[in-house]
């Protein structure tokens, strides 16, 4: 049996039913499980000091490009709409292939972590030059995060319409044989669980309606949950007008596509109705709100979504639409803009850190994520609230108001993954210097 004990924190947000906020307590973690929240605790093994900090369930991220990370700040997209961006980034992406999916994970997983995410998404629907989800997979295992892949695709090319070039598209009989294969060698139903795989084609103009049809039926079968884009911005309702005679919503819903075991990134153009049909389908959102803003496509209507009952997490997208991977700094952004819109009382910082933390796990079907408390896994983040960020601050949980961006120690299933703001798992300046030379030599 492994123990340890989180001992003395300011404050424990704990995310529990009941909300509590718990001041001067520990947590006992054993064997990657919380044993017991409160004061006075006790334990045989290690013992983490956590006087001067704020301690949260470690946040979860909805939504990413992993492999894009390779790909930021990239000048012929840093101004474009969401298609010109497509356009201009997709031959770049042709030339990956296995190491620079490896390399690209990693980098952009040690960076959720450092800014306290746990478990994180991944919507990876290219695969060039022998490229697989197995790749972004192991990237995971060895940093040590708890992952959920999904097998993305693309078949519909230039020469049939579509956006990608026709040698980034699949055919749609390859796309669910190797969806089959991902599912059964990686994909872990259990509790606690450190990957599950999902099935995410791309999105309703990059794939035929047979495919989104199929993948469904075969999502169901196994088991296993669905993920696209949805009503991301106006040229997409556009296009789903146009060509399906419909709006989105109502697109997925004809498909099959909505339910407690589909979650959709963005949505930042659900009209009412669709809002409505999200929330009575019990249907997820994964609002990325930098990425809507980077490349124009609005704010999304959290507010409505939420007050309707629709689970909503957070998103940080890929990295090449937001040229971060900062799930705290996500949650403020998510906070500031609901408020540009709405008003100033139209979230709290406590909120936006619900959807970071509680939310993104409902979304993702995780209950056993996302909150402390009894029974749970043990991923947990730990923030210094004693720097420069927080001096001054009457109310130190506040911490999308005035706290780090950067988290000091992080737990993952129990194991120490960050240790005083530095990422344990792999030597990440290597890692890095890897990714700065895959990133040149793309630009050669």
């Amino acid at each position: 049996m492994q123990e340890f004990l989180i001992k003395d924190a300011d404050v424990i947000l704990t995310m529990d039913d009941q909300r509590q906020e718990l001041s001067g307590a520990d947590i006992l973690v054993r064997d990657g499980v919380i044993a017991q929240v409160g004061q006075g605790l006790e334990a045989t093994g290690e013992t983490v000091l956590a006087k001067g900090c704020v301690v949260t369930p470690g946040l979860v991220n909805t939504h990413h490009h992993l492999y894009q990370s390779l790909t930021r700040a990239v000048p012929g997209g840093q101004d474009a709409l969401l298609f010109g961006w497509l356009q201009t980034l997709y031959p770049i992406w042709s030339r990956f292939g296995p190491e620079e999916m490896f390399v690209s994970a990693q980098v952009g997983l040690a960076e959720l972590a450092l800014s306290g995410c746990t478990l994180s998404s991944d919507h990876l629907y290219l695969y060039p030059n022998g490229s697989r989800l197995d790749d972004t997979i192991a990237a995971a295992a060895e940093i040590g995060m708890r992952f959920h892949p999904t097998r993305g695709a693309m078949s519909i090319g230039e020469s049939d319409g579509g956006l990608p070039p026709d040698s980034l598209v699949e055919k749609e009989a390859a796309i669910l044989k190797d969806s089959i294969r991902v599912i059964d060698a990686f994909h872990d139903p259990s509790e606690g669980a450190m990957v599950r795989v999902g099935l995410a084609p791309c999105s309703p103009f990059s794939v035929s309606r047979d495919l989104m049809r199929d993948a469904a039926i075969l999502a169901r079968d196994k088991g296993v949950m669905l993920h696209t884009h949805l009503a991301e911005n106006d040229e997409d309702i556009a296009y789903s007008l146009a060509n399906f005679g419909c709006r989105p919503g109502q697109y997925a819903e004809d498909l099959g596509w909505t339910g407690d075991d589909v979650w959709h990134a963005h949505c930042v153009k659900l009209d009412g109705q669709e809002i409505d049909l999200f929330a009575r389908s019990k249907t997820g959102v994964a609002h990325c709100p930098c990425s809507n803003c980077r490349l124009g496509s609005g704010i999304a209507p959290v507010r409505a979504m939420r007050d309707a009952g629709v689970n909503v997490g957070l998103g940080v997208d890929g990295s090449a639409s937001n040229d971060s991977g900062n799930l705290i700094a996500e949650a403020r952004q998510s906070m500031l803009l609901q408020r540009v819109a709405n008003g100033a009382d139209a979230m709290s910082a406590r909120e936006a850190l619900e959807i970071a933390t509680r939310g993104g796990a409902d979304v993702l079907n995780r209950p056993d994520c996302g909150r402390l408390a009894p029974g749970k896994r043990a991923d947990i983040a730990i923030w210094d609230v004693s720097g420069v960020e927080s001096a001054g601050s009457w109310d130190p949980a506040a911490l999308l108001l005035a706290g780090p961006t950067q988290v000091k120690h992080l737990f993952v299933e129990g194991r120490q993954m960050v240790r005083e703001g530095h990422v344990t798992t792999v030597d990440l300046p290597r890692v890095i210097e890897r990714q700065n030379q895959l990133a040149c030599a793309l630009q050669a």
